[in-house]
């Protein structure tokens, strides 16, 4: 704040002001000099402190800068300069390192991450962020170890000890990558029988076929020889119905699936090279089809919303929500759970978020200039009083004359007064906040209105409301892919003009306000200023003799003027600056078959390998 202040008002008859006596002189001059110097000595201590504390923070030396402003504000606790720079300064250093170190450790770089975390502790040591980052290192690190120790069991085919590992890994981290890999390896190597090689081999095996009516057996028969699989039919398999299908350049897998859907059946997998054929019936399917139950954890979304889409896409299928734990427990078939998977893989991302940096100023300019003299303006008469006890009489006033009437006069006063102040008020929260999450700031105060009212019994009851007085802020950000970010803003500033009392003893305030709503896009680090919120008032007040005061030079020598002006402006910046941007799932997860309205099987891949010489051909 910067205030100026020029007045000179003099009252007629002048003031006497009293004299220190001689002898306390030399005493009290002494003591002044030497508080003066101590002052001064204090003073230029923290200003060299000051200089120097600003000159290592522009080369960024952040932990010197700090200590040199430390000691200036040692020097000069009083000083208010040196307190706001120095918070301030601290702030951005904090707010760069943190940056910083959690970049790094997004990167994997955690040697350079708890280097920067060590620091932000060195600048302020009770920091939460700071001392979260470090325990988060430590969590990461034991996870690696983990990890490492998984991947060697796998590798050395120990099952047992490469899921209690994971399953330690996970406790911690339920969406980590490479432990869930590792977790499906192990599940698919696992879940397949012994002689399941031959079955895959079998299947790979290229095959072109040419059937003109014949039977349904003699099709599988001839499958059979080909590929050299064992086929088992249900009882209630149509052996003798004829078909056709004509096949060329294919594999034996790609040959069973659609012999299997034109024909209305379903198989099962009963060892390494036989099959049961059954009939796709709902009765059969609860007979033969083999469920498994599978457990999704969601880290970043809610397990309700993700089992809607569950139920939406597989009617009917076994759905269950541990909202305790946020979890889904799934009951399907394998073909079923590997399309869960890949849609919880889907909506189980994190959400995206920002941090908005918001800079708010008020600039406030105020002018007042008053000059002149002011003339008494009124003559008060009154009768004197007698010297008789009894006081003034009807009489009395019969006899008064000039010589028994008192008269007073108001002094008169010679105005010279100018003041201009100048005032910046500045409000800079860091707001971070989740997409199409709102966050609202309120820097002011709650003020309370009394109002009364008349209760059913024939009293009076007074109630008290709060209303927000201040700096209120409100933002809304949506963040889109590309890193832009449309944000929702309403600013309102407002304060106490006046206040009236009610005829029921009831208090009403009258509120100053200014306010803006609107919509910005904004790329990620664009700032944008928002400004001409402005509030000017000119008064001007004058005080002058009838007919003298309106001369045109010598009018202010009978008369006193009073210009007093007050401007008041907003401005607003605010720049986002991303933490976290929306994942781009993978292009396996965008689209991917999900088979028939009536079976979840996919259809095979297509054959890469040419057929052999030696394929059947059947007649």
């Amino acid at each position: 704040m910067n205030h100026g202040l020029n007045s000179l008002s003099l009252s007629l008859p002048p003031v006497s002001f009293g004299v220190l006596r001689q002898r306390r002189w030399p005493r009290v001059v002494w003591a002044a000099s030497l508080c003066a110097g101590l002052a001064v000595l204090s003073g230029c201590a923290g200003q060299v402190a000051f200089r120097e504390g600003q000159r290592l923070l522009a080369q960024d030396h952040l932990e010197d800068g700090l200590t040199q402003l430390q000691q200036a504000i040692n020097a000069d606790p009083q000083s208010g300069e040196y307190q706001r720079t120095y918070l301030l300064a601290r702030e951005r250093a904090v707010t760069r390192l943190l940056e910083q170190a959690e970049r790094q450790q997004a990167a994997d770089h955690r040697a350079e991450a708890a280097q920067l975390y060590q620091r932000v502790q060195v600048i302020q040591p009770d920091n939460p962020l700071a001392r979260q980052g470090l325990l988060a290192l430590e969590r990461q690190e034991r996870q690696v170890g983990l990890l490492a120790e998984a991947t060697r069991a796998v590798q050395s085919r120990d099952w047992s000890a490469a899921r209690s590992t994971l399953d330690a890994v996970l406790r911690v981290d339920p969406v980590q990558p490479q432990a869930l890999a590792l977790q499906a390896q192990i599940a698919a190597q696992t879940a397949a029988p012994p002689a399941d090689t031959g079955l895959r081999t079998a299947f790979r095996k290229p095959i072109s076929i040419e059937f003109r009516d014949v039977p349904l057996r003699q099709a599988f028969d001839v499958l059979s020889k080909g590929s050299g699989l064992n086929f088992v039919f249900d009882k209630d398999v149509k052996a003798d119905q004829k078909l056709t299908m004509l096949l060329r350049d294919s594999t034996v897998e790609a040959a069973l699936h659609f012999l299997l859907i034109t024909n209305q059946l379903e198989q099962q997998v009963m060892n390494g090279n036989t099959l049961l054929i059954y009939p796709n019936t709902p009765a059969k399917l609860k007979d033969y089809q083999e469920l498994s139950v599978r457990t999704f954890h969601m880290a970043n979304t809610d397990a309700k919303a993700v089992a809607a889409t569950l139920k939406t896409l597989f009617k009917g299928r076994d759905v269950v929500v541990d909202d305790r734990a946020n979890m889904l427990v799934v009951r399907d078939t394998p073909e079923a759970l590997r399309m869960v998977e890949k849609l919880v893989a889907l909506h189980d991302v994190p959400e995206p978020e920002v941090i908005l940096e918001v800079e708010i100023l008020e600039v406030s300019r105020a002018k007042l200039l008053e000059l002149g003299v002011r003339w008494p303006d009124s003559l008060t008469l009154a009768p004197l009083a007698t010297d008789t006890s009894v006081g003034l009489t009807l009489k009395d006033l019969t006899t008064l004359g000039s010589t028994r009437i008192g008269a007073t006069v108001s002094s008169p006063v010679l105005n010279a007064r100018k003041e201009d102040t100048d005032v910046n008020l500045l409000a800079s929260p860091r707001i971070r906040v989740l997409n199409r999450e709102k966050a609202k700031v309120l820097i002011g105060e709650k003020l309370p209105v009394v109002s009364v009212t008349s209760s059913p019994t024939g009293g009076f009851a007074e109630a008290v409301t709060y209303i927000d007085v201040g700096l209120k802020l409100e933002v809304e950000p949506t963040i889109y892919r590309g890193n832009d970010i449309v944000i929702k803003l309403g600013l309102e500033v407002s304060n106490i003009a006046g206040s009236t009392t009610t005829k029921l003893g009831g208090l009403a305030y009258t509120l100053g306000t200014r306010n803006v709503n609107t919509v910005l896009r904004l790329r990620n680090g664009e700032n944008q200023v928002l400004a001409g919120l402005i509030n000017d008032e000119d008064r001007k007040t004058a005080n002058k003799l009838p007919g003298l005061g309106e001369l045109p030079v010598a009018g202010r020598l009978f008369g006193s003027t009073l210009d007093d002006g007050k401007k008041t402006e907003i401005v607003l910046s605010i720049t986002p600056r991303l933490v976290r941007n929306i994942n781009r799932p993978e292009g396996s997860l965008l689209e991917f078959r999900s088979g028939t309205e009536g079976n979840l099987r996919e259809r095979p891949a297509e054959p890469v390998a040419l057929p052999s010489p030696d394929a059947k051909r059947a007649p």
